[in-house]
């Protein structure tokens, strides 16, 4: 296929508008713009927020609270989601992600005490609930902090 082959969809609107064309075509001179004013002016027009002259809805309401900047992100694990490794399996974040519990292997992964483990695991993570860690160590297995 070649460039002067293609040719638009069947049924879409191919004809645009061709501006600035001459006074015949219908859209020349002013190119259906009008005469001066602000939406005449490249770039010209109101924002989007702009209310006429009203105070535009996001000054009217109130600001509250703030976001911490150096806040982070984890990514959470329950224990019983756990119990789909094979005992003894030293359970770390990439395997993690390899069995669809996580996005990404690269995040914070704190394991939450949702549930029961069956069997003894070595499980390491960035951070454990401490009934997490009571449970995982109760069933034999071992809490490692990365």
């Amino acid at each position: 296929m070649r460039i002067h082959e293609l040719s638009p969809a069947p049924g879409s609107n191919a004809a645009r508008k061709r501006k600035g064309r001459g006074m015949g075509s219908g859209l020349g001179k002013t190119s259906g713009r009008g005469h001066k004013g602000q939406g005449q002016r490249s770039g010209g027009g109101k924002g989007a927020g702009f209310e006429g002259g009203q105070t535009p809805l996001q000054r009217r309401l109130p600001k509250r609270g703030f976001t911490n900047i150096f806040q982070k992100e984890f990514a959470e694990v329950k224990l019983a989601d756990l119990n789909r490794f094979e005992a003894g399996t030293v359970v770390t974040p990439e395997r993690m992600q390899e069995a669809g519990l996580i996005k990404k292997a690269s995040l914070n992964v704190k394991v939450l005490g949702n549930g029961s483990i069956e069997h003894a695991l070595t499980v390491q993570a960035h951070g454990f609930t401490k009934s997490a860690a009571a449970k995982i160590e109760e069933a034999g297995g071992k809490v490692e902090v990365i």
